[in-house]
């Protein structure tokens, strides 16, 4: 049976009078409980606080679709404290060996409160604790799951021109045995220097073409006009080459010269080589393109974890933005076009980090669901006295003025659930106000607007 000394012993109860003690007994059930048995089950109203006396217990329950387990030790004190405001059991309580608890009626909180205000005092501060450890946990959840998001995104965005640059090199392969081959046939010929010149002439020309690639139908019509000619020429089975070469922009009177001064069979071998060096030149754009977007996404994440880099530093908040809206590509090429709207001066904040990067990948991304993926998002940055103020808005339905007056409070979401967990824009505040700055928020249909004020780095503000 608990006695006052063993309470006392526990550091909640540490050198409070006997009396009192004594008091809070009389007023206690003490709960022989059987490994795995149940003391508070989720979902009831909080009806008890516990003290636990011996054994091991823990907490556990499902929250957001995952599983909770929260260990409690002997001399714990939990489950319903005064003053909180809890509405219901988050999780089950249950003992794991077996072991004794007290159980203190939440009926008899207001005399407690009058008999032993320093235990009140005490448990208000293991209220703030569980509250503060709750909120660490929901932060520290809200930031793997943003980061799945992002790895994700990231690896569809890798993913892409890397099977682009796969691709493009197995093509070149075959593509290199045919022009060896066309070079061989070529090279048997008997060719004049004016007639290699003219050959060399073209397919340098040919394989140095820059400008964007013609349209489809454009493509269609100089695919259909090359196939003419060659077949005029007496070549009738080289479709394939008709339609790498208008792939290329290549137009037809272009190749006239070819069959204006060899034979037949000489300037087939030199159309087939040709078009091959069309093709390896296509090649290696793609693979060069494909390896310089793998190489710019490589740099993003860099720049946007901060890594190798000093952990307090200056940072421009355009470069800041820009880095963001890169790792965040996947997201917006499904239909949200970007509009800037940039000082041309640098504007530098004294930074933690990349902690800005997670304000601005906040408020982007909550911009991109408010249009439900396809609308206009604009980023904006001007100076305001000491300040840069950066402007992320976006043309959805707006934000209704009774969310409005809820929308930085912790775990308050209007996504469904499993979808957010309520902390993107308690984050946002909290960041920014860490740097010493404030955010504020307007907004009507077709017109919602974060503005974050950031002080300016000392050598910026005069």
């Amino acid at each position: 049976m608990a006695t006052a000394q063993e309470l006392l012993s526990f550091p909640a109860f540490a050198d409070l009078p006997e009396d009192q003690v004594a008091w809070f007994l009389s007023q206690s059930q003490e709960l022989q409980l059987d490994a795995g048995e149940v003391y508070a089950k989720q979902g009831d109203p909080p009806e008890a606080m516990f003290v636990l006396l011996a054994g091991e217990f823990e907490w556990r329950g499902e929250f957001n679709g995952e599983t909770i387990t929260l260990p409690l030790k002997v001399g714990d004190i939990t489950g319903a404290l005064p003053f909180s405001r809890m509405k219901h059991y988050t999780v089950t309580g249950r003992s794991i060996t077996g072991g004794r608890i007290l159980r203190f009626p939440a009926s008899l909180f207001p005399e407690l409160t009058q008999k032993m205000p320093e235990l009140v005092k005490r448990l208000v501060g293991i209220m703030t604790d569980r509250v503060r450890e709750a909120t660490r946990i929901e932060q520290q959840r809200d930031r793997l799951a943003s980061l799945g998001k992002l790895s994700a995104g990231l690896a569809h965005e890798m993913n892409n021109p890397a099977a682009a640059a796969k691709r493009a090199a197995a093509q070149l392969r075959t593509t290199l045995y045919r022009i060896k081959e066309a070079s061989h046939q070529l090279g048997r010929r008997e060719l004049t220097p004016t007639q290699k010149a003219e050959v060399e002439k073209l397919e340098s020309s040919f394989t140095r073409q820059d400008g964007p690639p013609p349209d489809a139908l454009t493509i269609s019509d100089l695919e259909e006009q090359i196939d003419s000619l060659l077949r005029s020429h007496g070549q009738n089975d080289l479709w394939q080459l008709s339609a790498e070469l208008a792939q290329r922009g290549i137009k037809p009177e272009a190749l006239e010269s070819l069959f204006e001064n060899l034979d037949a069979g000489t300037a087939r071998a030199a159309l087939v080589r040709i078009a091959a060096s069309v093709e390896i030149a296509s090649l290696l754009n793609e693979i060069e393109s494909s390896t310089s977007r793998i190489s710019d996404l490589v740099r993003a994440i860099k720049e946007y974890t901060y890594m190798d880099q000093s952990p307090v530093q200056n940072v421009d908040v355009v470069k800041s933005l820009e880095t963001t809206l890169t790792i965040m590509h996947h997201k917006l090429k499904r239909g949200v076009t970007v509009q800037r709207d940039y000082q041309p001066i640098p504007f530098l904040v004294n930074s933690f980090g990349s902690e800005l990067n997670q304000v601005w990948t906040n408020l982007i991304d909550n911009a991109i669901d408010a249009m439900n993926g396809n609308g206009e998002l604009r980023v904006r940055t001007f100076r305001d006295d000491g300040c840069v103020v950066v402007e992320i808005a976006d043309n959805g339905p707006g934000i209704s003025p009774e969310v409005r007056s809820h929308i930085f409070e912790p775990f308050f979401t209007t996504k469904g659930v499993g979808e957010g967990t309520g902390l993107g824009l308690d984050t946002v505040q909290r960041i920014v106000r860490k740097h010493h700055g404030n955010i504020q928020i307007n907004s009507k249909p077709g017109d919602t607007r974060f503005q974050v004020w950031l002080p300016l780095a000392d050598a910026q503000i005069h």
